[in-house]
């Protein structure tokens, strides 16, 4: 007896020393999350090291704010994680750094992870040069927040479908609620609004290979000037943002009926407008500018990269499987409110019976991507920039799209050096065509 006693804790011990031995030998995956979605992801790793015991998943939570410096600083430093949480503009930028793996070999091969399953104008986001770089993550667009009572007292029972119409309501809104209030808030620091509606009319931003701006294009300027015109006409405070204390109160005040949101605000304006605002708006696709309709929206969300420089990519690739299932869309919906990637996670009742959410799946059947391009971001502050110089009258029509033309080409100027250098041209091909 006092032999077997004896046994007993040097059996503990040695059962002890090998389950440490056998988590000291768990591939770690490194994944940096953004925002609150780095800290709630955290309720996910727990089923998936279950399923995967091999596999440990390290989640390091990082600002938005900085997340951009700190991933150029890890990419310079060769201190990459294995998976990333980027947002889909960032990936074009990434991918001209070599700093992704393509995917579309696991794509391919996987059960769990369909191409055909995604929202084919968010997917596309992810795809540069036909390789697919990111597997998105949960999507976002923008559509049209509505104040459906007064809609109603302006005639129209349901939002409107089309450009013409969209003018007509926001013109009997304007009548109807005076000079102090208007018909649609567009603030100055959003390009989205001008660009969306450029897109609906098929314009392309950029061109000869995203190498010039495009924006004198027919389709641009028809777009822009309907854009400058809602301010022209009063149906847009000229103030932008300026004078919108707060962006909830003034909605239910009917200081503006109609606003160009995206899902992040669903929550907000259900939790902040007042109780007896409930059955007096509501969510609608974009108009279009004729009977075709729904309008294109721009592709938006977040993806999932893998680093190309990771020692650990199969077990990255499976976290990312992982987080791909559409059970695990549904759940990560229900914990962030993110919408999910995966069209198949939206047969599930949470979102089905949510009628906000019925408006986005609409609309994302119908978005486009911007140009992918490391350089669109600074672009879509050109365009903010010169928009609001033709709002205040600055700058007229021709000569705000002249300009951003021209800032834009500047932009622009490293992106043609580069293609030229791969091309292998020398005697200056490629160089600005005379307008």
């Amino acid at each position: 007896m006092r032999r077997n006693g004896c046994l007993g804790p040097a059996l503990l011990l040695v059962l002890a020393v090998g389950c440490r031995a056998q988590s000291d030998s768990a591939v770690v995956v490194e994944f940096w999350a953004m925002g609150r979605e780095g800290e709630v992801v955290q309720n996910l790793v727990p089923e998936f090291e279950r399923r995967a015991p091999g596999i440990r998943v390290r989640v390091q939570q990082i600002p938005w704010s900085a997340a951009h410096e700190k991933l150029l600083t890890a990419y310079v430093g060769n201190a990459m994680p294995d998976v990333v949480q980027v947002g889909n503009t960032w990936i074009p930028e990434f991918v001209a750094l070599g700093a992704l793996a393509p995917l579309d070999a696991w794509l391919a091969h996987s059960t769990t992870a369909r191409s055909e399953d995604y929202f084919p104008g968010i997917l596309d986001t992810n795809v540069i040069d036909g390789v697919t770089y990111g597997a998105p993550w949960y999507v976002d667009t923008r559509l049209l927040f509505c104040r459906t009572d007064l809609l109603q007292e302006a005639g129209y029972a349901a939002p409107p479908p089309t450009w013409p119409a969209w003018l007509d309501a926001m013109t009997r809104i304007k009548q109807r609620v005076g000079p102090a209030n208007y018909a649609i808030l567009l603030p100055f620091t959003e390009w989205q609004p001008p660009v969306i509606l450029a897109l609906q009319l098929g314009a392309s931003l950029l061109r000869d290979r995203d190498q010039y701006g495009n924006f004198r294009s027919a389709p641009f300027r028809q777009a822009f000037t309907f854009y400058l015109d809602l301010f022209r006409r009063d149906l847009a405070p000229r103030s932008g943002e300026g004078q919108v204390a707060n962006l909830y109160q003034d909605f239910a005040s009917g200081y503006f009926s109609f606003y160009i949101s995206g899902p992040w605000n669903i929550g907000e304006f259900s939790r902040r407008l007042p109780a007896t605002m409930a059955d007096r708006w509501a969510l609608a696709p974009l108009p279009g500018p004729d009977e075709n309709h729904p309008g294109v929206s721009v592709a938006g969300g977040a993806s999932l990269v893998v680093v190309r420089g990771s020692r650990h990519r199969e077990a990255a690739w499976k976290w990312i499987e992982y987080l791909s299932e559409p059970e695990q869309q549904i759940a990560f919906y229900r914990l962030t409110g993110d919408l999910p990637a995966r069209k198949s996670a939206w047969s599930d009742d949470a979102l089905t019976r949510n009628r906000y959410a019925q408006a986005f799946w609409v609309q994302l059947q119908h978005v486009r991507s911007t140009p992918k391009i490391p350089e669109w971001e600074r672009i879509a502050n050109k365009i903010s920039e010169h928009a609001e110089a033709a709002i205040r009258g600055t700058l007229t029509v021709d000569g705000a799209l002249a300009a951003l033309d021209a800032d834009v080409d500047a932009l622009l100027e490293k992106r043609r050096w580069m293609l030229r250098q791969a091309a292998g041209v020398a005697n200056g091909d490629g160089e600005h065509p005379d307008r």
